[in-house]
């Protein structure tokens, strides 16, 4: 008993500071968050005054400046919305491979989402949004295991060299696929063009509330699996000596994953590279525990697809560049960097 309790002022300590520590920088990434949405309310091709956009937020259109600001409060709850889900959807994909790489974009899932929708369009006429919704879903999960089954071939099974490369190689053959397929349609070729770049704009809430409840459940089954997450980064050994079913406790994950991936890529287009620098810097600031890591990282994306549209808005004025573009000019650095910072032996 003596020599347990002495542990305790040992290692209590830290634990309470690395918490304490890890609140001030929510509290912090909270308090940006909230900043980033006023300016995203504030902020466009049109100078609005604060007197039309309070009348705004409370639901007057009567002014060309309050029909403005209307029009960018469903574009801001969106980018919210896709923002966290890809930050989520990247730490959780992080975790179940084990691959500092990992990232929808970069993993072939958000191109196979893309993939999915242009055919039901191209060749069922599909135009529902629940349909969008639910083929983006399937054609992200149909990616995420064809990638998974290529990377896992071979010597040394699924190593995140092996696993980038396939997901590489899938995106570029299935985005050639979507060429092929839009190239002779001359008559969705525009819209689906406009859709593969990626972006929030023209956002109504008829088309946010199609996707609510699949975010939702990707929500809830990507943060309920934080412990199972911890426990899979022990290793799959100690893991399954732990008494965690491994395969079951990747395939739980990955399903989140894949909802939040697929639904967002249906509504918002393949947007790239935000799931690879969300949890990268997150876990830099508040470590690799993914019970606080996959909530920072759905409030950091949200923070920084946020932050990408605004930009977007104001480098171009009065134009706008979508958010799909700005993610891949910070997000593409971002990786060969995280390449070059690895060993290869780590790789």
């Amino acid at each position: 008993m003596t020599g347990r309790t002495n542990m305790f002022p040992r290692f209590w300590p830290n634990a309470a500071r690395s918490n304490r520590i890890r609140t001030l920088w929510l509290v912090g990434l909270i308090a940006v968050l909230a900043v980033l949405l006023t300016l995203s309310i504030t902020i466009g091709t049109r100078n609005v005054d604060w007197a039309d956009i309070i009348a705004a937020i409370g639901g007057a259109q009567d002014t060309i400046g309050q029909a403005a600001v209307a029009l960018r409060i469903p574009r801001t709850f969106l980018a919210l919305l896709a923002g966290a889900a890809l930050g989520l959807a990247g730490a959780i994909m992080q975790g179940v491979t084990r691959n500092p790489l990992a990232d929808p974009g970069i993993l072939g899932v958000n191109m196979g989402a893309s993939l999915a929708v242009v055919i039901g369009v191209a060749w069922f006429g599909m135009s529902s949004p629940k349909a969008y919704i639910w083929t983006g879903i399937a054609g992200a999960g149909c990616a995420a295991i064809f990638v998974y089954t290529i990377g896992s071939s071979g010597r040394g099974g699924a190593t995140p060299l092996k696993l980038a490369l396939a997901g590489a190689a899938t995106s570029v053959a299935f985005a050639s696929m979507v060429i092929a397929i839009v190239l002779p349609r001359g008559d969705i070729a525009g819209g689906i063009q406009s859709w593969q770049i990626g972006g929030v704009g023209g956002a109504t809430y008829e088309r946010i509330a199609p996707v609510l409840p699949f975010l939702a459940v990707g929500f809830a089954i990507s943060l309920l699996s934080a412990r199972k997450l911890n426990s899979l980064a022990l290793g799959e050994e100690l893991a399954a000596g732990l008494g965690e079913h491994v395969a079951t406790a990747r395939a739980i994950a990955s399903l989140g994953a894949i909802l939040l991936c697929g639904t967002t890529t249906a509504v918002c287009g393949p947007i790239g590279f935000l799931g690879l620098v969300v949890p990268h810097l997150c876990r830099t600031l508040i470590g690799v525990d993914h019970r606080w890591l996959l909530p920072f990282s759905a409030l950091g994306g949200a923070g920084l697809l946020l932050g990408a549209d605004i930009l977007g808005r104001v480098i171009a004025r009065p134009g706008e560049i979508d958010v799909g573009i700005v993610t891949a000019l910070i997000g593409a650095p971002f990786f060969i960097w995280i390449v070059r910072r690895q060993r290869v032996r780590e790789l």
